[in-house]
């Protein structure tokens, strides 16, 4: 078997990690991103691992284009059709503003209006038709899209997921006025109800199809150039990878691809060193990610924000995101407060210490400014050493304006963005009744060990676990990533109304499409598992509770495993209530031949182990630091903070009054003492 290569393209790094071969060593590198095109960062770091595309079974990919098209508004001309009267959905959204306080905002919907039209036809909530398709009022609207130089159309029409005929009919008569356009049917995206929910998924889907299938041609095309004739699989949101060549119809299920790839490979090497509840921290360039993990499954979440007015309703791994990274900018504010971020520079121009043209401070100058990163570095991706006097410059020039010192304004920019991390944590933890005493922290990504040991202190976790390569933990987690497809359709039927067969029915069509789907990836794979679930409801109550369920079960035996559910969540059962089933859905999985996790080369050992070198740091006031090796650090030893652990990928810092142990697995377990 040849190797197995996962790679993520982040906002600054594209990650690499090759799972390795009888011939060849596992490998791992990290190579500056190319904005432009960003399929030349993945190229560069196929070259840079020196691999060749003979010694590969599959790549493995993890990108950011989905995000950052929507987040900086660089997606499709894109157009939506939908019922008359309902035009401005989009805008109007739900009752909710941007800001906790505030009584202003502004939103900026995908689609503009004068791009947004409205057709003739109606459905009851049932799927029976009140009015049938203007034909003849689509066509009309089609010949003016034609004019308007749009790349998609959207179709969603009210109450489609009960009967999709219209949104069906709709496709082929535009279709026939422009073979060209990218047509999305909502029900095809999500067969939900939820009218605002579902459009809105359905135009991200229509926003982002035209530019991920130009990605997905252009990096087909760059590796077949480079010899590379075999799958490629791009991560999805959900935690599983999809064929390349469905890329562009599941654009939307790829917003999250990079986190879910981390959070995935935290669980795994979390639940392998003993830990089933884990609070993820992904700190990279660019942003800060945060997930938790509970009994080893990370949490999911069915509808996610993407930004003001901007849900998108489809299973991704719940993983919240804010503007903190290694790039992220310190700045003041109107009234003079320090800020640090969500603004970012990025790879190009960087930080100003990795020589690029960068001259505003960021959160890596800081820590160069402390001594948290070696001076020597190669981290900007070139031959040379960073550059600590332009760092130190960039920082001086805010501290003047600040009244502060050099180190105090180095520590001021690190307690800052470290708050705004522990607050995200909070938010994801307390704030939903979780203790985060209850969880280790699995700090990964570029600049994650950089501020764990900040954050377990800040937030009151004890341990703080650092993987062997964290640098690379969402290129990992692309590496060993299985096929999976979610499919889910809106019922809303009480269980005593309930057809025979009617459920059993639906989950056999769910089973075939999710069979299907796996069949169509051509991604080779070892089993398949399906699973079946329903969001069940109390007859009236607006919100629904996910039961695991059977498709062979009776409404009896549906209607005891809500009751165990509802049971277990609140501590009681409604009786006499009806039950309804509002949504069906079905999981199925492609588990793919497993890749071996990395593990410590270094022989077990007992004690301290010795410094490679000892430099200046900043902890308050500054510590003679010892320097330590990753690569020298062997299962069973043991050494106290302060210290620096070096590696190719990241740094780790561990504080004063700090413990640090090595575990069987080569896993760093940070610990306050």
């Amino acid at each position: 078997m040849a190797g197995i290569v996962g790679i993520d393209v982040g906002g600054t790094f594209t990650d690499l990690y090759f799972s390795g071969s009888a011939e060849r060593p596992h490998r791992i590198l990290k190579v500056p991103t190319t904005p432009q095109d960003p399929s030349l960062g993945l190229l560069n770091a196929l070259k840079a691992a020196g691999l060749e595309p003979a010694e590969l079974d599959a790549i493995l990919h993890g990108t950011t284009i989905a995000t950052n098209a929507v987040i900086e508004r660089k997606g499709a001309k894109c157009a939506l059709v939908t019922t008359k009267g309902f035009r401005d959905v989009l805008e109007l959204g739900r009752r909710d503003r941007p800001t906790m306080y505030g009584l202003e905002g502004t939103h900026e919907p995908l689609v503009a209006r004068d791009l947004r039209f409205e057709v003739a036809e109606r459905l009851d909530h049932e799927g029976q038709v009140l009015q049938p398709l203007d034909v003849a009022g689509l066509r009309a609207i089609g010949e003016a899209l034609m004019q308007r130089g749009v790349e998609s159309v959207v179709i969603a029409f009210l109450h489609a997921y009960a009967n999709p005929s219209h949104e069906q009919q709709a496709r082929e008569v535009l279709a026939a006025i422009n073979p060209s356009w990218e047509l999305v049917v909502a029900t095809d995206v999500v067969r939900e109800y939820y009218e605002f929910e579902r459009t809105s998924t359905a135009v991200v889907q229509g926003y982002l199809q035209p530019l991920v299938a130009r990605y997905a041609k252009n990096l087909a095309r760059q590796l077949s150039g480079w010899g590379y004739e075999r799958d490629i699989a791009i991560m999805q949101s959900n935690g599983g990878v999809a064929p390349l060549r469905q890329l562009g119809a599941r654009s939307a299920y790829i917003v999250r691809s990079g986190p879910a790839a981390g959070v995935m490979a935290a669980a795994r090497l979390a639940g392998e060193a003993g830990f089933s509840h884990i609070i993820t921290a992904d700190m990279g360039g660019t942003s800060f990610d945060v997930a938790v993990v509970i009994n080893g499954e990370p949490k999911v979440a069915e509808i996610t924000n993407l930004d003001f007015r901007i849900p998108l309703r489809l299973p991704m791994i719940d993983v919240h995101t804010i503007g903190a990274g290694g790039g992220s900018i310190a700045h003041l504010d109107r009234g003079g407060m320090l800020l640090v971020g969500p603004r970012s520079a990025g790879a190009v121009p960087g930080p100003v210490a990795y020589r690029r043209g960068g001259t505003e401070p960021t959160v890596t100058d800081a820590n160069v400014v402390l001594g948290r990163i070696d001076p020597g570095s190669l981290m900007n991706g070139s031959d040379a050493a960073l550059d600590v006097a332009g760092a130190r410059a960039a920082v001086e020039r805010l501290g003047r304006q600040l009244g502060l010192g050099l180190e105090q304004t180095a520590e001021a920019i690190l307690a800052v963005v470290n708050q705004r991390m522990a607050g995200r944590i909070r938010l994801m933890s307390i704030e939903r009744g979780l203790d985060p005493r209850d969880f280790a922290m699995v700090a990964f990504g570029g600049a994650g060990p950089l501020h764990g040991g900040a954050l377990i202190r800040e937030v009151g976790i004890s341990t703080m676990l650092v993987p062997l390569y964290p640098g690379v933990l969402c290129a990992l987690g692309c590496a060993y990533a299985d096929l999976r497809y979610d499919i889910s359709q809106t019922l809303e039927r009480r269980l005593d109304r309930l057809a025979a067969g009617e459920l059993a029915a639906i989950m056999a069509g769910q089973r075939r499409q999710g069979q299907q789907q796996l069949d169509e990836s051509q991604v080779p794979i070892d089993q398949t598992t399906i699973s079946h679930a329903a969001d069940m409801a109390y007859a009236g109550q607006i919100h629904s509770l996910r039961v695991v369920i059977e498709p062979d079960w009776d409404a009896e035996r549906l209607a005891q495993a809500f009751a165990q559910t509802y049971q277990e969540s609140f501590g009681n059962v409604l009786e006499g209530m009806a039950v309804v089933i509002v949504n069906l859905r079905t999981v199925a999985v492609g588990t793919r031949v497993s890749v071996a996790l990395p593990r410590s080369t270094a022989a077990a050992g007992a004690g301290v182990p010795q410094p490679k070198s000892r430099r200046p740091v900043h902890f308050n006031h500054w510590y003679d630091t010892p320097i330590y090796d990753r690569a020298a650090l062997a299962p069973g030893m043991r050494f106290d903070g302060p210290a620096i652990i070096e590696q190719s990928d990241t740094t780790t810092v561990v504080e004063p009054a700090m413990g640090v142990s090595i575990d069987a697995q080569g896993n760093m377990l940070v610990k306050v003492q």
